[in-house]
C-alpha cells in the first residue's frame, strides 16, 4: 500500500521542487497551487492539468523526467471554480501573472477537457500552442450526470468521494496500477468538499468543445486499450473531433497511465514536444537539443 508515496522518486520530487501558491483573482480564497521546474528562461513551457481526483503532485514523474531532459514543466492544481468561463478567466490571469504568452497544455480526463475549453475560449488571441489529451473527453454529456451538476455543491464530501471512486478500476490489476490507484485515492482524500464539488460540477455541467475554434492547435491524444472511466464512444468522439491528431496508444494503464506507465507516457510527451524544437514555442532549453536534431527540425519545417 502507498508504494508511490514512499518511493525515492516521489520523495526526491517533494524535497527538490517547491510548491508555489498564487492568487490572481479578487477573491483571496482562490489559490492556484503549482510546481514550476526547469529553466525559467523558457517562455512556452508545458503545463499539466489534473483529473477530478488529482492534485499537482500526480504528474511528479513527468516533472522529474522532462526537467531532466531540459524542459520547463509546470504542474498545477486549480482553485474552486464553478463554471468554465470563470475557470478560463482565472487560468488566463495565472498565465499573465507568470508572464507566459503561449503554452503547451497536457490534461488528464477533466484536466484535458479544461485544456480544450481554455484553448477554445482564447482562440481569438491564442494562448495554447498545442494540446496533449490523456484519457480525456470533449463532451460532458457522456457522463449522464448533467442533471446532477447543480446539486454537487450541496453534497457532503464523503458522497462526492464515493462518486469519484465509482470510476476507479475494480477487480485485479497489476501491482503498478494498484499503486497508482492507491496514490490517487490518497490524493482524493486530501481534497475538501468545495474542491470536489466544483470539479464534479465542471466535469458534468452541460458543455462540449467547439473544434472549429481550435483547429490550428497541434494535438496528441494519449489513451489506453484496457479498462478506464472513458467509454469507447467517448474515445471515438475525440478521434472524430481531431482527425489530424497524433494518437498514442498504451496497451494498459487504466485511468492513470502517467503514474503506472510513466516511461511510455513521458516518451509520447517528448515526441509531441520535439516538433517545436528550434522554434519560439520550444519548451526545452536549446542547449539540451543536439545540432543534428535541430537541423532535421528545420528541414521538416521548411517542407511543411
Amino acid at each position: 500500500m502507498e508504494e508511490i508515496k514512499v518511493s525515492p522518486d516521489y520523495n526526491w520530487f517533494r524535497s527538490t521542487v517547491p510548491l508555489k501558491r498564487i492568487i490572481v483573482d479578487d477573491d483571496d480564497s482562490k489559490v492556484w497551487s503549482l510546481y514550476d521546474a526547469g529553466p525559467k528562461s523558457i517562455r512556452c513551457p508545458i503545463i499539466f492539468l489534473p483529473p477530478v481526483s488529482g492534485t499537482a503532485e500526480v504528474f511528479f514523474q513527468q516533472v522529474l523526467a522532462l526537467t531532466g531532459w531540459g524542459y520547463r514543466v509546470i504542474s498545477l492544481q486549480y482553485p474552486v471554480y464553478w463554471d468554465l468561463l470563470e475557470f478560463c478567466d482565472g487560468f488566463r490571469k495565472l498565465l499573465d501573472h507568470l508572464q507566459l504568452d503561449k503554452v503547451h497544455l497536457c490534461g488528464a480526463s477533466l484536466g484535458g477537457f479544461l485544456a480544450q475549453k481554455f484553448a477554445e475560449c482564447t482562440y481569438k488571441s491564442p494562448r495554447v500552442h498545442s494540446l496533449i489529451l490523456c484519457n480525456s473527453f470533449s463532451d460532458t454529456s457522456i457522463f449522464n450526470q448533467t442533471w446532477a451538476a447543480n446539486s454537487f455543491w450541496l453534497m457532503p464530501a464523503f458522497m462526492l468521494k464515493k462518486i469519484v471512486l465509482g470510476n476507479f478500476a475494480k477487480g485485479p490489476v497489476d501491482p503498478k496500477m494498484a499503486d497508482a490507484i492507491d496514490f490517487m485515492v490518497d490524493r482524493l482524500e486530501s481534497l475538501n468538499q468545495s474542491d470536489l464539488a466544483s470539479r464534479l460540477t465542471l466535469n458534468c455541467q452541460n458543455s462540449y468543445v467547439e473544434p472549429h475554434k481550435i483547429k490550428d492547435v497541434v494535438v496528441t491524444i494519449i489513451d489506453v486499450f484496457d479498462h478506464s472511466a472513458l467509454s469507447l464512444e467517448a474515445k471515438e468522439e475525440m478521434y472524430k473531433l481531431y482527425p489530424n491528431a497524433r494518437r498514442a496508444h498504451l496497451k494498459t494503464g487504466g485511468n492513470f497511465p502517467y503514474l503506472c506507465r510513466s516511461a511510455e507516457v513521458n516518451l509520447y510527451i517528448q515526441i509531441h514536444l520535439r516538433q517545436f524544437h528550434g522554434t519560439r514555442y520550444a519548451a526545452i532549453n536549446p542547449s539540451m537539443v543536439s545540432a543534428e536534431e535541430l537541423e532535421v527540425q528545420k528541414t521538416q519545417l521548411t517542407e511543411d
